[in-house]
């Protein structure tokens, strides 16, 4: 059956061409619960095929997720922090509780966007609190971009290599979600010691 589903999905990415990854990574960037590896790992499958240009699914796969990142920080900046102070309290959040967020986003916005694009669940609603701390968007669209990039090139080369193997891929996919929260977990702690230390 997941030979079925992925047969199904490298059709449709192949039907859609390269501006259907940047649709679909657009809307797996915003708060839609879509998976980006349905996405990238069927394109890198088609490159590997020969039907789809691996700088154009690479350029299409990182765009579209900056896009849906923009759209996300841009709707936190117009409608997010007037609805938290609105309704927080109802889901035990406060205005003080907003408050210190916006702080900690200005203070290490960076490292927050950059680790949050890298991590599953938290990539889509990393841009919000970026976007309620208003943090400075040359300074989101670069970490943005760059986290952006490192996850697409991953989910590519998966499916590249090892694209009509669903089981192997997810296999792979795990250890390499696991391998990136224990590196982001050692970066995390040298940037702490080292703002500790300043």
């Amino acid at each position: 059956m997941l030979h079925d589903i992925a047969n199904t999905i490298v059709g449709i990415v192949g039907d859609l061409g390269y501006s259907g990854i940047f649709i679909l990574m657009f809307l797996e960037s915003t708060f839609f619960p879509f998976p980006s590896e349905i996405v990238m790992i069927p394109a890198g499958y088609l490159v590997y095929k020969g039907e789809m240009n691996l700088f154009m699914v690479l350029v299409c796969g990182i765009t579209g997720s900056l896009a849906g990142a923009l759209f996300n920080y841009y709707l936190a900046i117009y409608l997010g922090r007037a609805l938290l102070i609105r309704y927080g309290r109802y889901f035990f959040i406060s205005e003080k509780t907003i408050i210190k967020m916006e702080t900690f986003f200005k203070d290490h916005g960076h490292i927050s966007t950059f680790s949050g694009r890298l991590i599953p669940a938290i990539r889509q609603l990393i841009s919000f609190p970026a976007g309620l701390a208003r943090m400075n968007i040359f300074t989101f669209c670069f970490y943005t971009t760059l986290g952006a990039s490192i996850w697409v090139i991953i989910l590519t080369c998966l499916g590249y290599y090892i694209g009509d193997n669903q089981d192997l891929i997810k296999e792979y996919l795990r250890y390499i979600i696991y391998s990136l929260i224990f590196i982001l977990v050692i970066v995390g702690l040298i940037y702490y010691k080292k703002k500790k230390k300043n």
